[in-house]
């Protein structure tokens, strides 16, 4: 007999909702351990509390168990101004929604998504953070 609550989402069936945070524009994609892939979701192209409330319209509609974020550095792997806001946005997306939020390394996604063609290039990277985290799983 499990002892985990009977709401608990067992660990292969976990969602998760990822995000490539920019100052203008976030790109959002959602993912699970089942599946190990990741799908774009759009771009948010909102700044401040207009970017959580559409972040909330997400949460709202895809129910995930945590949060992933890219998190850039250069590429020797310091740190810059955008690695500090990304943990901010980071810390900020925990205690706003109350979901655990992983950080993933970020460094090329965009370039990534740039070099697929993607026509929605945030959004794509979004997807590459989140793969790359799902690949990670145990």
């Amino acid at each position: 007999m499990s002892s985990a609550p009977d709401n608990a989402v067992p660990a292969n069936q976990q969602s998760f909702l990822a995000f490539d945070y920019g100052l203008k524009r976030t790109g959002v994609a959602v993912g699970n351990r089942l599946m190990k892939s990741a799908t774009p979701q759009g771009t948010i192209a909102a700044e401040g509390d207009a970017r959580f409330a559409k972040i909330a319209e997400r949460i709202k509609e895809w129910q995930p168990d945590a949060l992933v974020i890219g998190v850039p550095t250069h590429p020797d792997g310091g740190e810059h101004e955008n690695t500090l806001r990304a943990r901010k946005f980071g810390r900020q997306l925990r205690g706003r929604f109350g979901l655990p939020v992983y950080e993933v390394d970020e460094r090329y996604t965009t370039t990534e998504a740039h070099s697929y063609g993607a026509k929605d290039a945030d959004a794509a990277a979004a997807a590459i953070i989140l793969d790359q985290f799902l690949r990670n799983l145990p």
